[in-house]
């Protein structure tokens, strides 16, 4: 956006378009940016809700973040999120795949209930997504993600949009543009389709 406001741009997006100045309204987007949100930013309380119907003893969440990440300024909204519904909410973060151990440690030691895994490129590709797999069976830690390949690996619990869908609107998007639609005239697309994903054996285990 800052490099061009002329060639069009379209984006898939788990962050708030409108918060990052990436659109001025996501129905009236103006200027040369429109695209998807996965509004993941905006789904944590959702995910903190069902954490705490997972097990209503839990006292105690931890959330999971990626300092380097913009979006790990959210952690206010998990906060209340948690204030809501009766738990506290711990903050933990990684900012690599080695440093992820250390986060599900300091989570054991606040004595965390459950762990909630903001959402994150580092955290979603297949090797930090197996290595939380890993560290929440070593500690016993029922642990959500908005990935849908979570549970599939292995994970207990994923709530989000149909990101696949969503990456083909994207495509939509970007032939309609070059067709010689504009981008200034095309809604930001918000998902209305949202999945829970349980892994039967891991809930069992």
């Amino acid at each position: 956006k800052t490099a061009t406001s002329s060639i069009p741009i379209v984006f898939a997006n788990g962050s708030d378009p409108v918060q990052y100045g990436l659109v001025a309204s996501l129905n009236r987007p103006g200027g040369n940016v429109t695209g998807i949100t996965f509004i993941n930013s905006q789904l944590g309380p959702k995910r903190v809700q069902l954490l705490r119907l997972l097990n209503p003893k839990a006292a105690i969440i931890a959330v999971l973040v990626n300092p380097k990440n913009p979006n790990a300024a959210d952690a206010n909204t998990f906060v209340t999120a948690g204030r809501n519904v009766g738990v506290e909410i711990v903050i933990v973060s990684a900012s690599t795949v080695p440093e992820m151990k250390g986060a599900f440690d300091r989570a054991v030691e606040q004595h965390a209930d459950a762990l909630l895994v903001h959402v994150d490129a580092l955290f979603n590709d297949e090797g930090g997504e197996s290595q939380i797999v890993a560290l929440a069976a070593q500690h016993r830690l029922p642990t959500m993600m908005a990935s849908a390949t979570f549970p599939a690996r292995g994970g207990l619990i994923s709530y989000g949009p149909e990101v696949r869908d969503l990456n083909r609107q994207a495509g939509i998007y970007v032939g309609r543009i070059l067709r010689g639609e504009n981008p200034a005239d095309l809604p930001v697309v918000q998902p209305t389709n949202f999945t829970l994903r349980v892994n039967l054996k891991t809930a069992k285990a």
